[in-house]
């Protein structure tokens, strides 16, 4: 007999999937702690700049850039792309096409990666933000990616089913908006450069459409499937998720102008981002109330999800505060846009991205965790590191920009007066790291566990309870 037959939960979908949608996941699991490690060292080094100085691989400016790469590449990239091709194949009703293209894909992409963090390391990093990698890497990437996607659009035009839902919408809207997204940036920075001025500007709407186009539509489509599953309830306010959808879609990447407060840029593009940020306020209280039932439940997968909705509700709300320039003229250019990146990619993107996996593992191998005190130590360190680290970042910004403002106050004075906070802020990220690392251990061991005992062995007990299959009337 087998797990699927023995378990309401693990389908079909679910076997057949399985080892390139683990592949996936253990392939992002390891970039974040890679990823952990470097963003450590740029951690020390704003407080103490003599460490790892003598080494011009780990310079501040190649370590943020490679820390950045891995996170947002490496990481958040396969894991929101295994969960949404997961998802997909879910709320498609039958199994996956296309995997082996997923497996040269996921392998294409990874190389790719790791070839443009080399490239960093060496010197041929870009100026522009998430774009960081030279350009001999990102046709590598874009050719992954294509054949990585090949598989979801596949099991989203052949759904059994009539109508779409949410974690639909935010899913396809992914893959098929970053590759014309990262395309769009190489031709007008890498490629063909735009000159001057228009160069911020493209990198402004690059920057922040990965984050609207890309990021969050794979965070809330994981978001959008798990919250119904779990709490067998349908979402609060559903009809308005798709007037919530359309929003971050068309008004998201016009904000990416709040970063170019007071540049030398005419004043209506700051002024177009300022009200673009207002208005995707609408996007945000959609998102707060369809997925309000998050809080009201347990359970691992949830408890890390409505950390991240709050975190990516909150994040909307500082980003439209922080775009009006009485505020950015302080806040700007310092630590608290650091702190508002870590909110929004840590503490929202990476939770919600968290519970998906805690709640896809178990049913991809049919098996429950192998450890539910790492489980349970993961939620608790992660959680602390977050709040920590955006905390810290916080405060050291406030301080930093006020100082700044301040042309009584040397530079000497500015980092002795944020370096208490500096302190803290690596305390958290060294607290991330261990937390992320229970993670690793605790899926390899889970995954190890499933190779061992074969896929025909049942579980002595079921890893989670029946399934409230809410695939049938809420996404």
């Amino acid at each position: 007999m087998t797990i699927a037959s023995t378990n309401a939960e693990v389908t079909a979908i679910d076997t057949q999937a399985r080892w390139p949608l683990l592949l996936m996941l253990g392939g992002a699991l390891k970039w974040l702690v890679v990823a952990g490690v470097l963003s450590l060292i740029v951690s020390i080094q704003l407080h103490s700049p003599a460490f790892l100085a003598e080494y011009s691989v780990f310079t501040h400016g190649r370590a943020v850039a490679m820390a950045e790469t891995a996170f947002v590449y490496g990481w958040a990239a396969n894991a929101g792309l295994a969960l949404a091709l997961w998802i997909l194949g879910r709320l498609g009703g039958e199994p996956l096409r296309a995997l082996n293209w997923v497996v040269v894909g996921t392998y294409a992409w990874n190389i790719g990666v790791a070839i443009g963090i080399v490239g960093i390391a060496i010197g041929d990093a870009t100026s522009f933000s998430l774009l960081q990698m030279p350009g001999y890497a990102q046709p590598l990437m874009l050719v992954g990616y294509a054949a990585i996607a090949v598989s979801g659009i596949l099991a989203w035009s052949g759904r059994r089913t009539d109508g779409t839902f949410a974690s639909h919408w935010y899913a396809i809207a992914a893959l098929f908006l970053f590759p014309w997204l990262f395309s769009a940036a190489q031709a007008m920075l890498v490629w063909t450069p735009v000159r001057g001025v228009l160069q911020a500007v493209a990198a402004g709407w690059f920057a922040q459409g990965v984050w609207t186009l890309w990021l969050a539509p794979l965070a809330l489509a994981v978001a959008y499937y798990v919250v119904p599953k779990v709490t067998g309830r349908a979402l609060s306010g559903y009809d308005f998720a798709p007037h919530g959808f359309w929003t971050l879609i068309v008004i998201g990447a016009w904000t990416g102008g709040r970063h170019l407060v007071g540049g030398p840029l005419p004043a209506w593009v700051a002024t177009l981002a300022i009200v673009s940020c207002t208005l995707l306020l609408f996007h945000t209280l959609v998102v707060a109330l369809n997925l309000r039932g998050a809080f009201g439940g347990g359970g691992t997968a949830l408890k890390f999800i409505a950390f991240g909705v709050g975190a990516y509700v909150f994040g909307g709300l500082l980003d439209a505060v922080t775009a009006f320039r009485s505020v950015a003229l302080v806040t700007q250019f310092t630590h608290f846009t650091t702190a508002q990146q870590q909110l929004a990619l840590y503490g929202g993107v990476s939770m919600i991205l968290f519970g998906g996996i805690y709640f896809a593992v178990p049913r991809l191998t049919g098996r429950p965790w192998a450890s539910a005190a790492f489980v349970a130590g993961h939620r608790v360190t992660v959680v602390l590191g977050i709040v920590l680290l955006v905390v810290s970042l916080a405060a050291a910004g406030w301080i930093q920009g006020h100082d700044l403002n301040n042309p009584k106050i040397s530079f000497a004075d500015i980092a002795l007066h944020t370096r208490p906070w500096l302190l803290l802020a690596t305390a958290a990220q060294l607290i991330l790291l261990s937390a992320n690392l229970l993670l690793l251990v605790n899926f390899v061991r889970s995954v190890g566990a499933c190779c061992c005992c074969g896929e025909e062995t049942a579980p002595a007990e079921a890893p989670f309870r029946p399934a409230a299959t809410m695939e049938a009337h809420a996404s």
